[in-house]
């Protein structure tokens, strides 16, 4: 068999890409390598498209395609053969193009981009694992019925790039147009979220895990849990959220439901050891799936394109009673059970959307020009398994007093449990939400330049992201598009990126890698 390769997210074997019989993430060699023909298949459907947006089940396939390809999506290697062959019917549905006697519509082989021009093969790799994030952003609003024409289109046309023979020249607007692509998916995820469930309004989630009965539920489909929420009414069964999901608490709709508890555990890449023996079965509906212990292995139920082998999987018709009935199963703790967050607290707030935060945005200017808040932090982005990620922690613990620290995605498990305090009656620590949200803080950005007539770059406004996978990738694209400068990334700096490229956004973009917290404050505060 040949050996796979991939270096899409941070943790990458050695800094330099998995190619063993199994990656860091735990994704095994054939799983890896069939991804890589899902990708080349998708690369087949766009070229017989040919610049066209075909049909819903065609961007449905082109979607779902790229979401599975997501670092701790899909383990499950008949589940990816599964999906190339509905590609291949999708494309054989087509007309295909003009040319297609010159074979312009056959599956591209990704060997060619890994074994490309290490310049090419960086730009190539910042489109195609920006629009995987995307993708995972595009599904979610479509499971609530939400879609855009344009968004649909950039799928097509960056896959089709991504199999073309183009220079620099050719693909670094191609890059920028990933990110402005990004937003307008993000845009469109956050009005299907809150048309469909209500604006997120501050609120504190407790850490206890009530006894009794109860299900766990991972990832961040809004949808899943509004169907799982459902489906658990009278049942005498708790719902306790995990990871990304955190911050649904925060949507009038969803925290309507009595048995939506509370939050269980922290960052994803804790859960081989949180779900060590739990009393309940865990459901997850997106990424952030880690190779599943012995010790949790009959309780774990998988949804969408999440899969692993020999899990329970939910099916399109969102029956939940297996997850149901292992509850009741299993009983949940005898007595309630005491968790904390990293740090040690015992609750913690979400639900600071760009619609909350700019309710209050006179309260918030004010503050600015009275000298009480003197620096805003967005620190956010991924959580991670790999050693350094503490500097976030500590970034934000000797963050300045008179400072604000927003947050979005799984990294802020490492301080959300802090308690910062307040500043003219605003929290210093405000969560945004899933990393998608990152929709409210460009929103939230936007206004307050907008209120002190300035450019973005001209606020007192830092951002200190934390990159794992290929969201993260999509959102930096996309702040990057709209020529935000001065980001600091780490906790290392993505392997796919070459020294060229690098050069090219230290040198446009001045974005700058972490180094250590005091360090950074000083030369941030300095400014």
């Amino acid at each position: 068999m040949e050996n796979m390769f991939c270096f899409q997210c941070e943790q990458t074997a050695g800094g330099k890409g998995c190619a063993a019989a199994q990656g860091v993430c735990g994704k095994k060699q054939d799983t890896a390598l069939l991804q890589d023909k899902l990708t080349g298949a998708l690369i087949g459907l766009a070229r017989t498209a040919n610049n066209n947006v075909p049909d819903a089940a065609a961007t449905r396939a082109i979607i779902e395609g790229l979401f599975a390809t997501v670092t701790n999506v899909s383990f499950d290697s008949t589940a990816i053969r599964r999906q190339i062959d509905e590609v291949h019917a999708e494309k054989a549905k087509l007309p295909g193009c003009a040319c297609c006697s010159s074979g312009c519509g056959n599956d591209y082989d990704m060997k060619e981009l890994w074994n490309d021009n290490e310049d090419i093969r960086s730009l190539k790799s910042l489109i195609l694992f920006g629009m995987r994030g995307m993708a995972a952003y595009a599904f979610h609003a479509l499971m609530l019925g939400y879609t855009d024409d344009k968004v649909n289109s950039f799928f097509y046309k960056g896959l089709l790039a991504v199999g073309s023979n183009l220079d620099m020249n050719d693909l670094l607007p191609l890059v920028m147009e990933t990110g402005k692509a990004n937003l307008k998916c993000m845009e469109l995820l956050d009005r299907a979220n809150t048309e469909t469930y209500g604006t997120p309004v501050p609120t504190t989630v407790p850490l206890t895990i009530e006894k009794g009965p109860f299900i766990v539920i991972s990832g961040h489909d809004l949808h899943d849990l509004y169907l799982l929420l459902e489906q658990t009414k009278g049942k005498g069964v708790n719902i306790y959220t995990h990871g990304e999901m955190l911050p649904t608490h925060a949507y009038p709709k969803l925290k309507a439901y009595p048995q939506l508890k509370g939050n269980f555990g922290t960052a994803w890449q804790n859960q081989q050891k949180e779900f060590a023996d739990i009393p309940a079965p865990v459901l997850f509906t997106t990424n952030c799936l880690m190779p599943v212990k012995d010790s949790y292995r009959d309780r774990i139920f998988t949804t969408e394109v999440v899969a692993y082998p020999d899990m329970v999987h939910i099916g399109d018709d969102k029956d939940f009673a297996p997850v149901i009935n292992k509850a009741l199963e299993l009983g949940g703790y005898p007595e309630d059970k005491i968790m904390t967050g990293i740090n040690g607290g015992t609750q913690v707030t979400t639900g600071f959307s760009h619609g909350t935060v700019l309710s209050v945005a006179d309260k918030v200017v004010n503050a600015v020009k009275s000298g009480a808040i003197k620096h805003f932090f967005l620190v956010g982005g991924c959580d991670g398994a790999k050693p350094g990620r503490n500097y976030y922690t500590e970034f934000v613990k000797k963050s300045p007093k008179d400072s604000i620290i927003l947050t979005l995605g799984c990294g802020k498990y490492r301080f959300n449990d802090i308690d910062l305090g307040t500043i003219g009656g605003l929290p210093r620590i405000m969560d945004m939400g899933q990393c998608n949200d990152a929709y409210s803080a460009i929103r939230v950005a936007l206004a307050m330049a907008e209120a002190f007539q300035c450019g973005v770059n001209e606020l007192p406004l830092t951002i200190v992201l934390s990159w794992y996978e290929q969201k993260a990738v999509a959102v930096l694209l996309t702040l990057l598009s709209l020529g935000i400068k001065n980001i600091y990334l780490g906790p290392t700096l993505p392997t796919f990126v070459s020294p060229n490229v690098l050069n090219y956004l230290v040198e446009n973009f001045q974005i700058t890698p972490t180094s250590d917290p005091e360090t950074d404050l000083k030369k941030i505060l300095n400014q």
